[in-house]
């Protein structure tokens, strides 16, 4: 006597909705368990520095005006040294590698984003410098007014001939 097969089983619409919703959950808390906070506080340097105690040691991303002639470059090792400002407010930036963007430069009074940790010591450890490039319209009034633009392939880079 023969043995007739099983009747494939079929998975339910319920079923597959639970499926996918256990994979998106795994996802996001995979995600969230990684090394790396996903979730990082983005403020403005007078946000940071009127309470820093209350951000040391936290991931943030701090945005802030590069002060002109603050940047100090050091090769050995290397390492970069600036300040940002944002109101009657500054913080003191180190980034300790050798090379940052093509925008960063000193006299274009440019915005800069870093990434990083506040140190108890009231420097900001950037391991990401972001310079914002000033707008089309903006660049122009500036060179009009005798500025060079920040990626001008004939500028120095400070502490470099």
């Amino acid at each position: 006597m023969p043995v007739e097969p099983a009747p494939k089983r079929r998975l339910t619409g319920a079923v597959k909705v639970g499926l996918v919703f256990v994979v998106l959950v795994g996802a996001a808390s995979w995600l969230l368990s990684g090394s790396d906070n996903p979730f990082v506080y983005s403020k403005l340097v007078h946000e940071v520095m009127t309470e820093p105690d209350s951000f040391e040691g936290r991931r943030l991303r701090v945005e802030g005006e590069l002060r002109q002639g603050s940047i100090q470059f050091r090769e050995d090792p290397c390492e970069w040294r600036f300040v940002l400002y944002k109101e009657d407010k500054e913080m003191p930036v180190r980034f300790p590698q050798c090379v940052v963007p093509d925008t960063f430069r000193d006299g274009m009074g440019i915005q800069v984003t870093v990434q990083g940790e506040l140190g108890n010591d009231g420097v900001f450890l950037a391991n990401q410098v972001i310079p914002r490039c000033p707008s089309k319209y903006e660049m122009q009034q500036r060179m009009e007014a005798g500025e060079e633009i920040p990626y001008d392939p004939n500028a120095t880079l400070p502490g470099h001939s």
